[in-house]
């Protein structure tokens, strides 16, 4: 995986099981808090700070016929029901132990994506129009012959529009919308996040002699356009090695341009850009049932868990302290 996957990986799932997350936590139980385009139904049900649209836009430099490239990517959350085998066939059950191995009921997430091919700015200045349309559907993993997952999932349909508008001689700006209209049949906020985009973000590519204009800090000439953007639940940054301007990530948590992932990080634990210390304590002063709920609550989860617990003296110390830069400080 590239560094500009492994961003895109570690934003996707930023904060999935942090600290970590578990059933019986009262602190650490509510997840899907980053990039979520809710239900249009849910936001106009005095829900205002859900929204029901992301919007991106940035500046692209470059000629007419220069590309552009989509691709949008997020979490549907899925139910996650554990059955149990009996004489009358399988019964839902809260838990379920196979093997030695415990599995509880919660939710879990499942990977989307919808893209859009490089496409000239000339084209794009008419627009372009995207369906999403995720139908319901369950699926069903037996747990040897003793049970099984039954996971479920809701619909999901949307509407995403790339657009280009010329602003100057080769510049464009570029805007992308997300529109979650799933239809919104009533309940509370768990109902609403299963008909939700999860951490929603999209990442664009250009070529063709194309240029993505930092928003962060943008060319002098382009100041005024970049001021001018207007972004709704999402951060533009440049993405890739440092001076690259070939790709754009439009990230739910704010980042800086050419985000690394940290060096001394010992594996993924869903905070990638960060150098991972103090999540891995965390961890650690759990207690036994707390480490256990949280293993058998996701699989994800539990190779955090057992990756934690398995981390030696040295590789701890190793995220203890590291410095990025150091220069002399600027004179009186």
């Amino acid at each position: 995986m590239d560094a500009v996957a492994r961003i895109a990986q570690a934003v996707l799932y930023e904060g999935y099981v942090l600290w970590p997350y578990r059933r019986s936590a009262t602190k650490n139980r509510q997840r899907w808090t980053f990039g979520g385009v809710h239900p249009a139904g849910w936001t106009a049900a005095d829900h205002a700070d859900d929204s029901c649209v992301m919007q991106t836009q940035c500046l692209v430099a470059g000629p007419a016929e220069a590309t552009l490239a989509l691709t949008l990517r997020f979490l549907h959350v899925v139910d996650r029901q554990v059955l149990r085998r009996t004489d009358n066939g399988l019964e839902a059950v809260d838990e379920l132990t196979v093997a030695g191995e415990r599995h509880l009921s919660w939710e879990e997430a499942t990977e989307r994506q919808l893209a859009h091919p490089a496409t000239s700015l000339d084209t794009l200045r008419a627009g372009a129009r995207l369906a999403l349309d995720i139908p319901a559907g369950e699926a069903l993993a037996p747990l040897a012959d003793e049970g099984a997952i039954r996971r479920r999932w809701a619909p999901l349909q949307g509407t995403v529009r790339l657009q280009a508008e010329p602003v100057d001689t080769d510049l464009h700006r570029v805007t992308v919308r997300v529109t979650n209209t799933t239809p919104w049949p009533g309940g509370d906020r768990p109902a609403a996040l299963r008909r939700t985009l999860v951490s929603t973000h999209a990442m664009l590519r250009a070529g063709g002699g194309a240029r993505l204009l930092s928003l962060t800090d943008p060319p002098a000439a382009t100041r005024a356009a970049a001021a001018a953007c207007e972004n709704i639940g999402t951060w533009p940054v440049l993405v890739g090695a440092p001076g690259d301007e070939h790709t754009l990530l439009s990230s739910p948590i704010i980042l800086e341009d050419h985000p690394q992932i940290a060096p001394e990080s010992p594996g993924d634990l869903f905070d990638g850009g960060e150098i991972d210390e103090l999540l891995i304590l965390n961890v650690l002063t759990l207690t036994a049932e707390e480490q256990r709920e949280a293993r058998d609550s996701d699989p994800r989860a539990r190779e955090i868990i057992d990756r934690c617990a398995g981390l030696s003296r040295e590789q701890l110390m190793r995220l203890h302290g590291t410095i990025r830069e150091l220069r002399p400080a600027a004179g009186p």
